[in-house]
Formats: C-alpha cells, structure tokens, sequence
C-alpha cells in the first residue's frame, strides 16, 4: 500500500480487487491528533465529492480524534483513467475498503473507539454497513449528514423513470442517463461562483460527471432496502438542513437550504434505520451542513461535540 505525506495528512492507497473495467483502488487520508489518541472518527463523502473539509478534520484533532477521510473507488484521488468516475453497480461494493479502511483503523493504528461519518451518498452506504455490521461493531456511533435516503424527484419518475433505468441496467448498464446534477448546488459552493469553498473543479465538477443506468439502479436498489427497516445496534445521529429549496439552477436561496435532497424524506426514513437514532435539523443548512456559512456549520460542529461527549466518545 502506497503512502504519501503532505501537509501534515498522510495518503495511503488501498489496492482493491479489480471490476469489469480493470484495476481498482480507494484512497485512505489520515490526520493525526495533536495528542496521542486511541480514539478515530472515519467520514466517508457523498457523490460527485471527494476529502477537502479541512476544517472538519482540524475540528476532529481538536477533540482528540484521530481524523481518517476515505475516498471510495472511483471518486476523488481514487479515478483512474480507465474508469467511469463515481459509478457502481452494488452498493456493497464500497465494504471492500470500509472493511480495509477500519482494519487499518483499529487492528493496525490500535483506535479503541471509531465514528463513522457519511454525507449524502457516504450517508446511505454508511447507514447499510452499520446494519451489515451490527454484530461485529466496527463503529461506536454512526453520523449521517443529509443523508441520500431517497431521490428528489416528482412521484411520478418515481414510479416509472427510475424503475425502468434500474430495470435497463441489468443489459445496458453503461447506458448514460438523459438527466444529470444541476449546477446551482456547485455554484452555491465554489468561490469562482456565489460561495466560499476551493476545491478541485476537475474531482468535483460543477454539474457532476455523466451518470449511468448502473448508478441509478444501485442507489435505487440500496434505498429500497433501507426503507424497508435497518437495525443499526449503535447511537445514531441524523442531521439535515430545515428546508429544501428546489434543484436547477442556481439561485440565492440556494446559499441557506438544501438544494440537493428534500429534507421530508431524510426525517421520514431516519426513523426506520435503528431503535437509538436522533434526528436535528438546522435553519440555514446546506446539503453538507460542513459547508454551510460558518455561525450554521459552528453551530453543527457544536451538536456533534455534544452528541460525541453523550455517547462516550469523547
């Protein structure tokens, strides 16, 4: 496994068992607390998204967690040439470096309590890990910010787009879908537009990378599941903006909602996922709440310390 050091993270590339494209890796980002710690919080991205919540991770060392960001196959430092970015066909698919990530996390680094973290997409696979995972335990809370439990569409694609795209990936499943990601959610973010965040454009493009019939179908299949019930064992924390403001293009109301998912869908089916889940919602929140203008993401930071301190983590 391949380590890098830069500004004070270290990268560590995890070589994956290959898919019907060819090789295959995620990548493991690490920051150390100040002080030594056996303590970890792992966080896992949401689509069209890699690591770059530096601020996040800074947060996580000054309460005394070991930081690790883990960039799943195909998004972020993990896109090789020859690969769809951010496609996939199984959710489970993403176990192969959670399982590798949290190995690293407790056998080898000896972390005797670990926080898994997941936004959005990071949030709908993280929820189905824990539940796969309930008797093993491998995290000691789970987090989930806006998470993807459900597509924000009208009922009606509800009931035939979707289906027929999940139903055309099993014989076309590199068939590119007629619609995509709106620009207006980027646009509220990246300072070359209306918000105040720098990342790389070219891992986190504006209106997203093409989507395909195997990503519909995957995403669609794992949300069924997990409306169905979970039984997540350990403390759960589900946060998420007050209110939604419609997709498209941007718009300045963007800058103080949720401009991605309806936030009625992620209180609804928070209370499905485990017997131990708590659910806050936040006036002013984007769809990462990390992102959010600063008195509303100090004001997530705050709840998170607050939830972590209850449930003895921290």
């Amino acid at each position: 496994m391949e380590k890098q050091k830069k500004a004070g993270y270290t990268f560590q590339t995890l070589q994956l068992k290959p898919d019907e494209e060819g090789e295959v890796v995620a990548t493991l980002i690490e920051k150390k607390a100040t002080s030594p710690s056996k303590k970890s919080l792992l966080y896992l991205h949401g689509f069209n998204d890699y690591f770059f919540q530096e601020h996040f991770a800074k947060w996580a060392n000054g309460q005394g967690l070991n930081f690790y960001a883990l960039e799943l196959r195909k998004y972020g430092r993990s896109i090789l040439p020859h690969q769809k970015p951010n496609d996939f066909h199984d959710i489970r698919e993403y176990f192969e470096e959670i399982d590798r990530a949290v190995a690293i996390i407790r056998e080898e680094e000896k972390n005797e309590k670990l926080v898994l973290v997941g936004h959005s997409t990071g949030g709908l696979i993280a929820a189905l890990y824990a539940h796969d995972h309930r008797n093993d335990s491998p995290g000691d809370a789970v987090i989930l910010n806006s998470p993807f439990f459900e597509f924000n569409v009208p009922v009606v694609l509800k009931k035939t787009f979707l289906p027929l795209m999940a139903a055309l990936a099993g014989t076309f499943p590199g068939l590119s879908s007629p619609v995509g990601l709106d620009k207006g959610y980027g646009y509220s973010l990246h300072k070359s537009h209306f918000g105040e965040w720098d990342y790389d454009l070219k891992l986190k493009p504006d209106a997203g990378f093409k989507i395909h019939t195997s990503w519909i179908k995957g995403i669609y299949t794992a949300q069924k599941e997990l409306q169905k019930g979970l039984d997540i064992a350990c403390p759960v924390l589900v946060m998420h903006s007050a209110r939604s403001v419609k997709p498209g293009n941007y718009k300045p109301e963007m800058q103080d909602a949720d401009a991605v998912l309806n936030v009625n869908d992620i209180e609804r089916y928070s209370h499905v996922i485990g017997e131990n889940v708590e659910t806050v919602s936040f006036e002013g929140g984007l769809h990462d709440l990390l992102l959010s203008k600063k008195p509303v993401r100090e004001k997530v930071l705050r709840k998170l310390e607050a939830f972590l301190k209850e449930k003895g983590i921290i």
